[in-house]
């Protein structure tokens, strides 16, 4: 597929299928993220963490309904795969952490509309981390790392290509 084409059809998928993601898949999506550029070239300063156990997986979703008030929540839309971005926090540039995490998630993306499968951008499920430390402890991050973003990956249940996908719709100020 062409990377123009891929980046038009990307979208945030928000119903997938129960299927697993094939390993394959996985490799090719987890190679695209450790491609993303990082600040200052400080790869050592971000882990990936990918969750594929349907318990824990439950467990998160469960810990969130709670930390937001709403039972009903579905913070992963049903993905099969939750992949979670951590960071060293860098005290001089703090933010830092979060444009590596989004550089990483947003290749992955890519990556994942390049095979048809669906993805979408999650980052305020990450509040349900600090509400519960044992959740924290079960994704075995290095020392010193702080889940920061996500990202749900599976099949989507509505096709990639045949969402509407609309041009641009950032305002841009063109100055020559």
């Amino acid at each position: 597929m062409e990377m123009i084409k891929t980046i038009e059809m990307r979208k945030s998928t928000r119903s997938y299928k129960s299927e697993q993601i094939s390993d394959e898949s996985l490799t090719v999506i987890l190679n695209a993220g450790c491609a993303a550029p990082v600040g200052m070239g400080a790869y050592d300063s971000v882990h990936i963490t990918v969750i594929q156990n349907s318990d824990l997986l439950d467990k998160i979703t469960k810990v969130t309904a709670n930390t937001f008030g709403n039972p009903a929540m579905k913070p992963f839309y049903g993905a099969p795969t939750l992949i979670v971005i951590s960071s060293k926090i860098n005290e001089q540039v703090p933010t830092v952490g979060v444009a590596n995490a989004a550089c990483i998630i947003e290749n992955m993306t890519l990556a994942a509309t390049d095979m048809s499968l669906g993805s979408v951008y999650l980052w305020a499920f990450i509040s349900s981390f600090s509400a519960d430390n044992e959740l924290l402890k079960e994704l075995g991050l290095p020392e010193g790392f702080t889940p920061l973003s996500g990202i749900a990956i599976g099949y989507p249940v509505e096709a990639l290509d045949k969402a509407k996908k609309s041009k641009h719709t950032i305002n841009i100020n063109m100055i020559k």
